[in-house]
């Protein structure tokens, strides 16, 4: 039962080009030279990275204190995030940064703004004034409940830079969902704004928040900031209007020398017992991890526009949007709608008009734009690209390359990344100068990260080998702990094997010693005594033709003990008949073998989904197996999907 059987055989191989590795801001003698110096001393490699990509006050005195599962990050030194992401680009040599654009914004319906690294500054130290006048002080929590504006980076580097601890709350959340964060936060204030624009249509946000305080004693202030202009109810005294606020206040704030284990924010993660769990990051070594994966994983150069089309509200947007790029004096781009309006080529016009040479998105978004076709990105100049990012899940070969042809033009390097809301920041992905690339495994560990895979009893098998991944050594981006729960810490990661991190997920290393994540462990299909990994009987499904998305998930069977139930969603101008069914089922069978057959196919136009794009398999094991009470559905972006998917069934 401890091994996942890899049963996909992908053998193309993506070698650097000699051009791009040239120019990189890691040779390929430098990547040997850190995988050296990590493995001989991960805590000396580390120490590195925060001397080269984050200044500190005052330096610490000892690099890693770690009583299990408890560690301490460069402990005694002293630093501030908001002065890593903006003033040390203002002073000394980097002074010709203050004209630079550090965050360029456009919002669905158009409207634009770009805003320097010394602007920026100045709307920073104005909110963090804003908020002590309200009377938030160091340790005290703040709730961020926004849409994809700047003011949700502005809010964020100013609570960092006052030593306020923040947990951003996605948009999208309900009511409900934010009232549950607020309170187990303890946050003394609320960060919202009257709405945002999703879909072509006003969506309002300050209703939601109104419910969600209304019971919750510990909040003293909401302040909004006005993004549509709807009709507000504001109460007096409690509500304040972002822009009355910071009229009023002053472009002084000097950041606070924190702690390196200083909390930096909360962010919460659905749970399998229905509670969201707060996940605990800090200060020194979540920004060291951060600065030194963004830099190097994405080569960044100065001229780069980067965007990573994740959500602030998710871990991705607080690492590679906000944290992670203004550490390194990027310019990151930050769009406020959905990927398809008001046309399916929205994407493509912002890559072209800006000009975005690192672009870093989702499987999902990718396979919907497959499924979409690829008259829409070839009607727009890509050429600005020079390096693509894949996160969120893992992304099938066809997808990939998909991905690579027709986006990136079959030049740019793609980094497969795998990492967690948990890990803080990047685990395991190419290194692009360096790497070469395989559709479908995020390959090799970042230098510093001790991954493995182990079965059950903790051991370790030769690669080719499936198992369950772990991290064997503390890193400097892991998590802290759960938000008032140490018990739950313990029990959900570090109880499996002694002293060892469990993420969750299942993997593969091949001979090459890549890694390829085959998903969550409760995922995992057993059929017929083999335990098969849902990554790759989809990515199968999905090499098909006809095939946009798919996701499989495990039904019970009398005979097989699983029966594998194929959810799938066809291209644009193919039929969902029983000729498809049937043709899907000898894809399958050709990539990796009739033991992976799906005995169901059904056809659907959309995967349930969170708002961060995942696909919510737990909801459609529940449907193949004819449960009609779905459990916690929060987090799902389209709810009509459920009712469709019910009514699906094989043709």
């Amino acid at each position: 039962m401890a091994d996942i059987e890899s049963l996909l055989k992908e053998k193309r191989l993506f070698a650097p080009t000699r051009e791009f590795a040239k120019n990189a801001y890691w040779s390929p003698r430098q990547v040997a030279e850190s995988r050296k110096l990590a493995a001989k001393s991960p805590t000396r490699f580390w120490a590195r990275m925060a001397k080269e990509h984050v200044s500190w006050f005052r330096p610490w005195k000892k690099v890693l204190d770690w009583k299990p599962p408890y560690a301490q990050w460069f402990v005694g030194g002293k630093l501030n995030v908001s002065y890593n992401c903006l003033d040390r680009h203002l002073e000394g040599p980097n002074a010709w940064r203050r004209n630079k654009a550090a965050i360029i914004w456009e919002g669905e319906p158009g409207d634009t703004r770009v805003i320097t690294y010394g602007q920026l500054h100045r709307e920073v130290c104005q909110f963090a004034n804003v908020l002590k006048s309200l009377g938030v002080t160091k340790g005290d929590r703040v709730a961020i409940y926004l849409p994809m504006i700047p003011e949700a980076a502005v809010a964020m580097l100013a609570c960092a830079r006052i030593g306020a601890t923040h947990g951003v709350v996605f948009g999208g959340f309900s009511a409900e969902s934010l009232h549950d964060r607020i309170v187990d936060a303890g946050a003394r204030v609320v960060v919202t704004a009257d709405g945002g624009y999703r879909r072509g249509a006003a969506t309002a946000l300050k209703p939601a928040v109104d419910e969600a305080v209304a019971d919750a004693d510990c909040v003293e202030h909401v302040v909004v900031v006005r993004r549509t202009g709807e009709p507000t109810h504001m109460t007096v005294g409690r509500d304040h209007w972002w822009h009355e606020r910071m009229a009023g206040a002053s472009a002084t704030c000097p950041p606070a020398k924190l702690d390196a284990e200083h909390p930096l924010f909360i962010l919460y993660t659905s749970g399998t017992t229905g509670k969201p769990k707060g996940i605990l990051h800090t200060t020194g070594g979540y920004l060291t991890h951060v600065a030194a994966t963004t830099q190097v994983v994405f080569d960044l150069r100065d001229d780069d526009v980067y965007w990573c089309t994740a959500d602030v509200g998710w871990v991705t947007g607080h690492s590679y949007v906000v944290y992670g790029p203004l550490a390194c004096g990027a310019t990151t781009l930050m769009y406020e709608g959905v990927p398809t309006h008001p046309a399916p080529d929205r994407w493509w016009s912002l890559i072209e008009r800006w000009g975005v040479s690192v672009l870093y998105t989702a499987p999902t978004a990718i396979r919907a734009f497959v499924r979409l076709g690829e008259e829409h990105p070839k009607r727009h100049d890509l050429s600005s690209l020079r390096l693509l990012g894949s996160v969120g899940e893992p992304i099938n070969p066809e997808a990939w390359m998909w991905y690579h042809r027709v986006i990136g033009g079959k030049r740019c390097p793609i980094v497969d990344t795998w990492w967690q809301t948990e890990t803080g920041g990047i685990m395991i992905s190419p290194l692009p100068s360096s790497t070469p690339t395989r559709p479908g495994s995020a390959t090799q560990p970042f230098p510093g990260i001790d991954a493995t895979i182990l079965d059950e009893t903790g051991r370790e098998p030769k690669p080719p080998a499936g198992g369950f991944l772990a991290i064997r050594k503390p890193w400097p981006g892991m998590l802290r702990g759960i938000w008032g729960d140490k018990q739950r810490y313990e029990e959900t990661y570090w109880s499996k094997w002694k002293n060892i991190y469990f993420p969750g997920d299942g993997a593969h290393r091949d001979e090459r010693g890549y890694f390829w994540i085959m998903g969550r462990i409760d995922d995992v299909m057993n059929v017929s005594g083999h335990r098969i990994g849902t990554m790759e009987v989809e990515s199968a499904i999905v090499a098909h033709e006809k095939v946009a998305e798919a996701a499989v998930v495990g039904r019970p069977d009398d005979l097989t003990g699983t029966a594998i139930v194929a959810f799938v969603t066809p291209r644009s101008g193919f039929e969902p008949d029983r000729a498809l069914a049937s043709s899907i089922r000898d894809e399958v069978t050709r990539h990796i073998g009739p033991i992976a057959k799906p005995a169901d196919v059904r056809f659907t136009d959309a995967l349930p989904k969170t708002r961060s794009g995942k696909i919510m398999r737990r909801l459609l094991r529940d449907i193949a197996a004819g449960k009609t009470e779905m459990g916690d559905t929060t987090t799902l972006e389209d709810y009509s999907v459920l009712a469709r998917l019910r009514e699906s069934e094989e043709p």
